[in-house]
């Protein structure tokens, strides 16, 4: 499937538009600043250790790593008890500091030192894939690494919040996992959006998810993209 139908254009790119443009009213912009675009392994580093962890808790982290041991392949190095600690705040600090270091020494063992710069040259698919292939990361860590960085490229980050939003306004199948919802959606993605929009897209919708469609009891009559989701118009508006 390519996201197109036979006939035109797929109606659901404009559904997508139509949800973006209500969470813009609704939200204001979310945009992310050039200068908070950071390096890719910083990137991929804040996602390894941040499972089920607030995001400046994990920031906080990532650069109290790099602070201790002053390179990521010391890093890739280094004790695991001594990694654990650095990582105390997070949620899971002994698997954080485990998926860490698997994943930086996996990098070494094919580029000979911890460094992303040759996903740069990689057509973006490839690039995902390499991604994939490291330890502890999975399709959201690698877009983000190739999205939120300073690749900006156009690829699409998917959280819990996001998935679930996505299913109730029906563009996504109910039980679709991160990888499936992922291939649903990016074929949809208007072909005029950039990086930074697909970046802000998904910061809306995370923060819908946080508001308002809540996992058990989503406020979809009051929701802003209720006229737009399969879930809220089986619900009366409030008048």
């Amino acid at each position: 499937m390519d996201g197109k139908l036979p006939f035109g254009p797929d109606p659901r790119t404009d559904q997508l538009a139509r949800i973006h443009a209500a969470l813009i009213r609704a939200f204001g912009r979310i945009e992310r600043p050039d200068e908070k675009r950071r390096d890719p392994v910083w990137t991929l580093v804040q996602g390894v250790i941040g499972a089920q962890t607030k995001t400046a808790i994990s920031n906080a982290s990532t650069d109290g790593v790099l602070a201790r041991f002053e390179s990521w392949e010391a890093v890739a190095g280094a004790e695991l008890d001594d990694l654990q600690q650095v990582l105390a705040n997070q949620t899971f600090p002994s698997v954080a500091a485990e998926r860490l270091k698997a994943c930086l020494s996996a990098i070494i063992a094919e580029r000979g030192a911890v460094d992303l710069r040759h996903l740069s040259n990689l057509p973006d698919e490839q690039a995902m894939a390499w991604l994939e292939a490291l330890p502890g990361v999975g399709r959201k860590i690698a877009a983000g690494v190739m999205n939120t960085s300073i690749f900006a490229r156009r690829q699409l980050v998917i959280d819990g919040h996001h998935r679930r939003v996505m299913q109730r306004t029906g563009l996504v199948p109910p039980r679709a996992d991160t990888a499936r919802a992922y291939t649903a959606l990016m074929p949809l993605l208007p072909e005029e959006w950039s990086a930074a929009d697909i970046d802000e897209h998904h910061l809306l919708v995370k923060r819908l998810g946080q508001v308002h469609c809540r996992p058990a009891r989503p406020h979809c009559a009051v929701c802003p993209i209720h006229p737009d989701c399969e879930t809220g118009t089986a619900i009366e508006p409030v008048r």
